[in-house]
């Protein structure tokens, strides 16, 4: 008797198991079951990201809230479909990377001593004028470039080259970077992107290039447009 209980038992739990696998896996890809609004309704930066670039590029209608939502999922399977991506619904490698996004964001034990020196210096030369956001959003920049295989894969390759920034060409990356700059390099090696992935940035005002105004704008900060 006691062997047909533990038995009934071991089953029971077992078919738990399965189900609440299946339970969790519905709701990382973000399909709506019941009891699912903590896991659903969990607000990240990441979501938040993904929302404001589908709102600029059209496919999302709905509230900047990180609620990754069937209206996030379905602007996202927009997305996909528009690119011939896997429409999932989920914002994975190739995803994130058509989006211009890095998945994991950047971390700062990937750089070293000078690499930290060179983005506080490219950050001061090229916006010591800009709001503190603004500073950090130049070194997210750099380093979405070097995450992009389209840029060199180094930050001293993406800085020096040839026509990237305007403060190597006019000599002001010879400037010695003040702590404010410094602050932001760490911030932006830490992994805070305020540009959501943009791998280019211009002054309207005072660009002239014609190429540069057709990138695919994503946000403002301050005097630049940042765009993938």
């Amino acid at each position: 008797m006691k062997k047909i209980v533990l038995a009934v038992f071991l089953m029971f739990v077992s078919v738990c198991a399965v189900f609440g696998g299946v339970f969790f896996a519905n709701n990382q890809s973000g399909q709506t079951v019941s009891a699912s609004a903590e896991v659903l309704n969990a607000a990240t930066a990441d979501t938040k990201q993904v929302q404001t670039l589908l709102k600029k590029w059209g496919y999302y209608k709905g509230s900047v809230d990180g609620i990754n939502g069937p209206k996030t999922i379905a602007a996202v399977k927009a997305f996909q479909k528009k690119y011939g991506l896997t429409q999932d619904g989920i914002v994975g490698p190739l995803t994130a990377a058509k989006m211009g996004l890095s998945v994991g964001g950047s971390s700062s034990s990937n750089y070293n001593s000078g690499d930290r020196y060179m983005l506080a210096k490219v950050i001061y030369a090229e916006a010591r004028g800009e709001s503190y956001t603004g500073q950090v959003a130049i070194g997210a920049v750099v380093l979405n470039r070097v995450r992009d295989s389209r840029f060199p894969n180094t930050v001293s390759g993406v800085i020096y080259q040839p026509w990237a920034f305007t403060a190597v060409n006019d000599g002001q990356i010879n400037l010695e970077p003040n702590s404010t700059a410094y602050q932001a390099a760490d911030d932006a090696l830490n992994g805070w992107d305020p540009t959501y992935g943009s791998v280019y940035y211009y002054n309207p005002r005072t660009a002239t290039s014609k190429w540069i105004r057709s990138t695919k704008y994503v946000t403002t900060i301050g005097n630049h447009i940042f765009a993938v």
